[in-house]
Formats: C-alpha cells, structure tokens, sequence
C-alpha cells in the first residue's frame, strides 16, 4: 500500500452498517479504521448527544466539520465510518467528492432501517420519536448528497437477502472496489 492510494469513506443513514462494516473493510485491507462517532470523543471531549445537547445541530456540524477535515489529512489511507448527518454540509460533500477520498454509500429503505435499528445513546435522533418516519425524514433530505458524493452504492438489503453474513460480504465488497479502484 502507498500513500497515494485513496482514503475509504462509508456514508448512509444510522443503521446501515457503516461502523461494522467500516471496521471490517479496514481489516480486509490492512489499513487503520476511524469511526467520526467515536473518534468524536478525545478530540472535542464529549459525545456527539452531549455536543447536541449543548451547541444544537449547526454547533455539532461545525465540529463534525473539522473532524473530517483532520482525519482525511492523514497521509496513511484509512476507511472512515462517516456520522450519518456529514453529508449536510456544503464543505464536507467537496471533500468528501476530492480525488484522494473513495465513498461508498450503504444505501438502505428507512423501513428496512426502521425494523434492525436500536435505540441506542448514539442515535439520540430516534429518541422519543417513530424510528421509521425519522429515518424516512433523513433519508429523503439526505439521499441525493449521498449519491452525490458515492463513488460505488451497495444496497445493503440485498446483502442481507444474500447470506447469513451480510456485513462481513459488504466489508469484502468495499475491499474488492478499493482493489479495483487502485488497480
């Protein structure tokens, strides 16, 4: 591996699978993992819920911002779990579309999420409310950034039609299209 070789972005709403499959893809490829999420943490000293709670949704975006910035500045190419939200900034969809960064976008129906997605601390935007018409209401801001900003689209509901291993086969689907891509 060099240098050269582009950095692994996954993007797609909550519960697509960017975070296991990420880790994963990362393994296959032999190159480090980040996850925006937890990655989050040591460099701004709280949890995205806790940045909500405090700045709102354009204070939490700002740092998202730099985040993404700051880890695709590493030289060493990594694969990225992106934040489901990244895509709603103007800035971070360029540098997300720059030529050093590949993204692949875990494109999955709200219904399909709504029915494998826990309510989790770190899906704070689901709290109190129906999980299917959130993600509905995400998914129809959303979907044309992330399709905007793809350089491969995997359907995650057909991997999990497929086999009893859906996130180990997409993991092995975005090492496939990094190897082709760097061919």
């Amino acid at each position: 591996m060099t240098d050269t070789e582009p950095h692994v972005a996954l993007v797609g709403l909550m519960g697509a699978g960017k975070t296991t499959v990420g880790r994963r893809a990362a393994k296959l490829l032999g190159r480090p993992f980040v996850d925006a999420d937890e990655a989050f943490i040591p460099r701004f000293g709280r949890t995205v819920a806790e940045t909500f709670a405090a700045d709102g949704e354009p204070g939490f975006r700002d740092q998202e911002a730099t985040l993404l910035v700051e880890v695709l500045a590493v030289t060493t190419p990594l694969v990225l779990a992106t934040g489901g939200g990244v895509v709603t900034r103007d800035a971070n969809r360029t540098r997300l579309a720059a030529a050093d960064v590949l993204v692949v976008y875990l494109h999955a129906d709200p219904a399909f999420l709504a029915s494998r997605t826990q309510a989790k601390a770190d899906r704070f935007l689901l709290a109190g409310d129906d999980p299917a018409a959130v993600l509905s209401r995400l998914y129809a801001e959303r979907d044309a950034w992330y399709r905007l900003v793809a350089d491969e689209v995997l359907e995650v509901g057909s991997f999990h039609e497929w086999g009893s291993q859906p996130k180990r086969a997409m993991a092995e689907r975005v090492a496939q299209v990094v190897r082709e891509r760097i061919a």
